[in-house]
């Protein structure tokens, strides 16, 4: 399946004159309480997490050019680590005008939701398991409300592709089918393994600096180096840069020590052999052949992982891809795309 791709030499016009306006008709903004899961303690700060969703119906009654009129259930989005839900707003377009209702969850710490640390810059979390307790609780009930009894879909990027295995492996039954992009099944941890990161990670935060920015990383600033994404979407990477410099919540820009030691934790749970053989609903991952971010050695074993145990996973290599597949050029996002709705309308994997 195709929609028609938003102009990169026109992104800015055609994002604030036709994309934004019409996801304001038909989105609706929410808070839902974090989830209480056996075994996980009561959340260090108090607050709600945020949340926001976009209604198929009402955006079929916009008659946008491309829209299929054709409702298809719903897809719920998971970020990526020092994301937002408004950096998705081009992918939300499109899965609307596929047919979907779109739910997008802000992860503790990140956007609106409740925050651990005072700096805006900086993501902690005290447990990777509250990130994934979070979002199974708001599959199961925001987004199975906007599915209305048709498929309820999941797509992710990095640590919330991670956090979405996470999800898969505890809730075999909860999605229909799930688009891992760029998954961090294990991150890059600056040339060191990650055994020996994790083991730097304990011993730092051991003596107190679990809420310290990792070595290396710096918080947020409003300058923009395109030499940063070589090959990117100059117009996609501006935009996003612009979303951050406006609005203070989405300056999320560095880990903490204590995230990255979950991160590392999160890491090797997901990638147990009897947890991905746990996997019941069918996936489809990208994988990006310059990521830097997140590491493609693991993505490969958590894919053989989960077929080997009788699971359906399917990996998809974009070879001359950044990290952010959604940030590159049309000549790329367009096939991306097409994979991705094509994934979730068909009923056989064999159809990409």
């Amino acid at each position: 399946m195709q929609v028609p791709l938003i102009d990169e030499s026109r992104y800015d016009e055609e994002m604030s004159r036709k994309v934004l306006p019409a996801l304001a008709q038909c989105r609706t903004e929410g808070w839902m309480e974090p989830a209480e899961a056996d075994g996980l303690a009561a959340p260090a700060t108090p607050g709600k997490l945020h949340y926001v969703c976009y209604d198929a119906a009402k955006f079929d009654d916009l008659d946008e050019v491309g829209a299929s009129a054709t409702f298809r259930g719903a897809i719920v989005i998971s970020h990526g680590f020092t994301e937002f839900a408004a950096k998705y707003s081009e992918m939300v377009w499109y899965f609307l005008l596929a047919g979907y209702s779109v739910c997008v969850f802000e992860h503790r710490g990140h956007g609106y939701s409740v925050r651990d640390v005072d700096n805006p810059s900086l993501v902690w979390i005290d447990d990777w398991h509250r990130y994934v307790a979070d979002l199974a609780k708001f599959a199961d009930t925001i987004g199975k409300e906007y599915a209305d009894g048709m498929p309820l879909n999941l797509f992710c990027h990095s640590m919330g592709g991670g956090i979405g295995a996470g999800v898969l492996e505890t809730r075999p039954t909860l999605f229909d089918k799930a688009v891992l992009s760029c998954p961090m099944i294990a991150p890059a941890t600056a040339g060191l393994p990650n055994w020996l990161a994790g083991a730097v990670a304990n011993v730092l935060c051991s003596v107190g600096l679990s809420r310290h920015i990792v070595f290396g990383q710096s918080e947020f600033t409003p300058e923009l180096d395109m030499a940063d994404h070589p090959g990117a979407s100059e117009a996609r990477v501006r935009w996003f840069q612009q979303q951050r410099i406006d609005d203070p919540h989405q300056q999320t820009y560095a880990a903490t020590f204590e995230w990255l030691r979950q991160a590392l934790r999160m890491s090797r749970a997901i990638q147990k052999p009897a947890a991905c053989g746990e996997i019941e609903t069918p996936i489809l991952l990208f994988q990006a052949g310059r990521d830097v971010w997140v590491l493609n050695e693991p993505q490969n074993r958590f894919v053989r992982e989960v077929n080997a145990d009788g699971g359906d996973a399917r990996l998809v290599r974009v070879s001359d891809s950044l990290h952010e597949i959604f940030s590159m050029p049309n000549v790329i996002l367009g096939p991306y795309l097409a994979k991705i709705l094509t994934f979730f309308g068909s009923d056989e994997m064999a159809a990409l």
